[in-house]
């Protein structure tokens, strides 16, 4: 049965907004985050309203309350990931978790002689963190460049530099170009050479059903906002023999089984690296939003996504003076349509195009490696997700179409 994109819309209040200009909102910046559905609002709300307290400390109704929804709401992100609550670190997003193993695990494991490899596609969160370490510990940071033409990762290059590697680290899904990695080859070369894998899935959580258990990564890390959740959490998701190979992160309360003037013994697995008063709200917010994405199947979810943004595409490649950076009309495109225009630059773009309603990213998209590669210091981004449509597609081509002839 084909998605109700229009039942799927009226679970989005924002999506009824007008701008203070009068003028319709269409919000095409899915990847830099995504909208909420109202039961996502309502459970977080109702956690303030009913039952706000802390969890895991006190035995009074409503620390019990909060704990058992911390805790339920664990289980049920983890078995959307397919994995058990054990392999689930609370994060407040895909950068800590990145940061989580790059102190947690990388520094306990990792010195001089060490090789990580990068690509030219990551985030600076999967890169800045690796470069510290470089400068920390003397590891050897490798770049896998990208072929330029067809806006896809070398793989040969590739995989010459996972040889003598220790850790891999790649983006699933590129929030510039949209191009999704084949993960599950590069993850079975990097297992091949002896090497880890982590995973930066922020941009492939929103887009296709991840099963980490299946998958074989030994780290993934992942982002709510961007996959109908609220801010400030995601998860580290670590293969229970990795876990094992990780020291604390952070230090404080909840880690601690005890503390005395003599020293110190921590917590084990996920605990270890959960200090301080836990992500409550948050955490029953990205409850309610697996919960609200599970009633789809995601292959659903992802056609319709890049039915819109190839169209979208196509449309863009007509119009002079237009030039677009990735493939969105590949079968696996994540919906991401990265342009700019020869003679208007990308800010005033992004203004004339908000002008009509249209919200779209612009800039380096934290991804200036990849900038440097394509040549240019910034892109204009349209993203799409479930609540998109054609009909806001083809009012964002007229626009764009108008703005152009107006001021090219």
């Amino acid at each position: 049965m084909p998605l109700d994109i229009e039942a799927i819309r009226a679970d989005f209040p924002i999506l009824e907004r007008r701008l203070p200009n009068g003028k319709q909102l269409v919000y095409f910046d899915n990847a830099a985050t995504s909208q909420k559905p109202k039961c996502v609002i309502d459970a977080m709300s109702r956690y303030y309203e009913e039952y706000n307290s802390n969890a895991h400390r006190s035995i009074h109704t409503l620390a019990g309350e909060a704990t058992t929804a911390l805790e339920y709401a664990r289980e049920r992100i983890a078995a959307y990931f397919g994995t058990s609550p054990g392999q689930l670190i609370y994060t407040s997003g895909a950068t800590e978790g990145i940061n989580l193993v790059a102190y947690a695990w990388a520094r306990e494991n990792l010195g001089d002689g060490d090789v990580i490899v990068l690509t030219e596609m990551e985030h600076h969160a999967d890169i800045v963190p690796w470069q510290q370490l470089a400068i920390e510990r003397g590891v050897e940071v490798r770049y896998v460049p990208i072929n330029t033409e067809s806006f896809t990762l070398d793989m040969d290059a590739l995989e010459v530099a996972v040889v003598d590697a220790s850790l891999v680290c790649v983006v699933h899904v590129s929030n510039v170009l949209g191009v999704r990695n084949p993960i599950e080859d590069i993850i079975d070369m990097s297992h091949a050479a002896g090497a880890k894998i982590l995973l930066d899935c922020a941009q492939g959580a929103p887009h296709e059903r991840i099963n980490f258990d299946q998958l074989g990564a030994d780290f993934v890390a992942i982002s709510a906002h961007k996959m109908a959740g609220p801010t400030g959490i995601g998860c580290l998701l670590v293969k229970s023999d990795v876990m094992e190979q990780m020291v604390p992160f952070m230090t404080g309360g909840l880690v601690i089984k005890s503390v005395s003037t003599e020293g110190t013994t921590f917590q084990e697995g996920y605990a270890m690296f959960e200090t301080g008063t836990p992500r409550i709200a948050e955490a029953i917010g990205w409850g309610a939003a697996v919960e609200w994405l599970d009633q789809f199947d995601m292959r659903e979810v992802h056609e319709h996504i890049n039915n819109v943004a190839s169209w979208t595409a196509a449309q863009m490649r007509e119009i002079p003076g237009i030039k677009i950076y990735g493939e969105p009309e590949r079968e696996d495109s994540s919906g991401a349509v990265s342009f700019l225009h020869e003679s208007i630059q990308s800010q005033d773009l992004a203004l004339l195009l908000d002008e009509g309603g249209f919200a779209v990213r612009t800039g380096h998209h934290c991804a200036q490696p990849l900038m440097d590669a394509l040549g240019v210091p910034s892109t204009n981004r349209a993203s799409f997700w479930i609540y998109n449509t054609m009909d806001e597609a083809e009012a964002f081509i007229a626009h764009l179409q108008h703005v152009i002839r107006r001021f090219s």
